[in-house]
């Protein structure tokens, strides 16, 4: 089996030993008001009460309690039913993927919720900084300072766990202004609590804020990988399913290794070490590179290191494939959906990956 090319992490980010930080009731104020400019506050709805796509109600609701269907679109797809199962499973519920009447009972106060919102865009996250030049080919990401989203669309769509053309869709269409003050239309997802961040490390807290994440997550004992089904579940120590996301895992070149293993150190924000030779679509006389952190490099906003050499679990830079294409060899995870996850495991979590 070739080397996957995941596993070029720099040193550095945060190999802790806890996911989860408890922010000091003396530090919740200062937290407020240093990360005030990145809160989206509710906007008046004007008009005719508005008409959201048919499933984006229970994408929002399960986004919210943890069973990601991925890019939330308001489409029914094979990820919106594996979501449902999940959901069904953890709450002791025949496992149909369908939204019957005992599962929107366990949906609760989730499911009364509207699928969008009104917000105002702060001036801060309208501020970027964004990089519109940035390419999406690996090897030419080098000689950047920061691998950021390109523009406050994209920047928007992966803090409302959409897509750009989603939020044009909910705002009119393609020609929809947008900027700092704008109200516009979003998917309905829940808000992290600045209140409740801890330490910050490279640059972490705003990380959580721009992706809608809570820092406070439950601790998960054991994380699964099914490579037939697509899907990431962790279960805390009494065997409950926790969360469950969709993932992309391996290809014919670099499969998804199948075994137990386990979680050596989660890396916030990390750097990249790009090697050309671990890649078995590139050419071996591309030069190496380090790659800077950001939301569109090659491993997202997180990589959490394996016991199996070269593999890890991370975020990317395209939500949208996730659960539609191949990755070299790791589990590859929506960017807010891997941060979900770097909260609730540290060095020793048990992983499996099985068929």
């Amino acid at each position: 089996m070739g080397l996957s090319a995941c596993n070029q992490v720099a040193p550095g980010g945060d190999n802790g030993k806890d996911g989860q930080q408890a922010a000091a009731p003396a530090a919740a104020n200062q937290n407020a008001d240093q990360y005030k400019g990145f809160v989206f506050t509710d906007a008046p709805e004007a008009g005719q009460p508005f008409q959201a796509p048919a499933n984006m109600a229970i994408e929002v609701a399960l986004d919210r309690l943890g069973f990601s269907s991925g890019v939330i679109d308001g489409k029914a797809t094979r990820l919106d039913t594996a979501a449902l199962k999940g959901f069904q499973l953890a709450n002791n519920l025949p496992e149909t993927g369908k939204l019957d009447d005992a599962t929107k009972q366990a949906l609760g106060a989730a499911a009364q919720l509207p699928a969008t919102r009104m917000v105002t865009i702060p001036e801060e996250f309208a501020r970027g900084p964004f990089k519109p030049d940035l390419p999406k080919e690996t090897g030419k990401q080098a000689g950047f300072d920061h691998l950021s989203y390109r523009n406050l669309s994209e920047a928007l769509a992966e803090r409302f766990h959409t897509t750009p053309e989603m939020l044009a869709a909910l705002n009119g269409g393609p020609g929809a202004k947008i900027g700092a003050g704008t109200a516009i239309r979003v998917p309905n997802v829940a808000d992290a609590d600045v209140t409740k961040l801890g330490k910050d490390e490279r640059g972490w807290n705003q990380t959580l804020l721009t992706l809608g994440v809570s820092p406070e997550q439950p601790q998960a004992d054991r994380v699964e990988v099914s490579k037939s089904a697509g899907t990431l579940r962790a279960y805390d120590a009494s065997g409950k399913l926790l969360v469950q996301f969709p993932v992309t895992t391996g290809s014919k070149h670099d499969p998804l290794p199948l075994g137990d293993w386990k979680i050596l150190g989660v890396s916030k924000n990390p750097d990249f070490h790009y090697n050309p030779k671990l890649f078995w679509d590139v050419s071996d006389s591309k030069k190496d590179a380090l790659l800077k952190p950001g939301p569109n490099g090659p491993v997202g906003v997180v990589w959490l290191d394996l016991s199996k050499e070269h593999y890890g679990i991370h975020g990317t830079g395209e939500p949208a494939s996730i659960g539609q294409s191949e990755s070299h060899g790791c589990v590859r995870l929506t960017n807010w959906d891997a941060a979900r996850l770097a909260q609730m495991v540290k060095a020793g979590t048990k992983v499996v990956f099985k068929a």
